[in-house]
């Protein structure tokens, strides 16, 4: 007789923990720019400030652990413990050139690695050591956070400058999501836990094979927190464009009226 197997529960207190764990940040980003920008700073300079600041300490604190658990969490590999190799990487590949070790946040402990793990229910790649992903958050957390510092920095002193790493780190942000998953599109998401309709919506034809029972997690993990990091980008950008712009038009007409003088 077989025992019937029950479905996790929807939202547990990892969920919950994970979901104010980033609340905290949007709530320090915020009050990080009451302290460092002066009142009258425009409406728009602020957002991107509190974007910015939350955006390099969403990479620093929680990239950043999903990292730590990829170099650092691991477990031998034993038939004794049914524990084989990882299936997010080909064959005869393994991570780190370690024949005899799983590596990823299904085997770290502590807080850091249960919030992957919760990720991971939405998308499995978070959960090992996905090649493309480890790529994609070395370059998310050793580059693309240190720059969003240095946004913050920038529009703090009120420098023009700061437009060209504006753009630089939007298109940057919009490149990863894209490499992230176009690859799981591709062959048909078999790590991605969802029959999201938003999906086809946004790729049409794309067939979700293997698709499974869409859950909580996956509504909040790959839709609203992954599309954050695509309508704000583009939005940056629209903002940029029409600064720029204006800018340029300004110099150009103050060019003319010299040469006119």
């Amino acid at each position: 007789m077989t025992t019937p197997t029950t479905d996790p529960p929807l939202i547990d207190t990892t969920t919950i923990l994970s979901l104010l764990s980033t609340l905290a940040i949007l709530l320090t980003a915020y009050a990080t720019s009451l302290r460092l920008l002066p009142a009258s700073a425009p409406p728009k300079i602020r957002a991107l400030f509190i974007w910015h600041a939350f955006d390099a300490l969403i990479h620093f604190l929680l990239e950043g652990s999903f990292l730590y658990n990829c170099f650092f969490a691991s477990t031998p590999i034993s038939t004794s413990t049914s524990i084989g190799p990882s299936p997010h990487l080909p064959p005869n590949v393994h991570f780190l050139a370690r024949p005899g070790r799983r590596y990823g946040a299904e085997f770290g402990r502590g807080p850091s690695a249960a919030l992957w793990r919760e990720y991971a229910r939405a998308d499995a790649r978070w959960a090992g050591t996905d090649l493309t992903v480890v790529s994609l958050e070395l370059l998310t957390v050793f580059v693309a956070g240190p720059v969003a510092v240095g946004v913050c920095e920038g529009l703090r002193r009120g420098g023009e400058g700061v437009w060209v790493w504006i753009v630089g780190l939007a298109v940057g942000e919009l490149y990863g999501g894209f490499m992230t998953f176009m690859p799981e599109w591709l062959s048909g998401s078999p790590n991605l836990n969802t029959s999201n309709f938003m999906y086809t919506w946004v790729l049409p034809g794309i067939a979700l094979q293997g698709a499974r029972k869409l859950t909580a997690s996956s509504w909040v993990y790959l839709f609203f927190f992954n599309t954050l990091w695509v309508w704000i980008p583009l939005w940056i950008l629209y903002e940029a464009y029409g600064h720029i712009t204006t800018a340029l038009n300004e110099q150009k007409a103050r060019r003319s009226a010299e040469k006119n003088a």
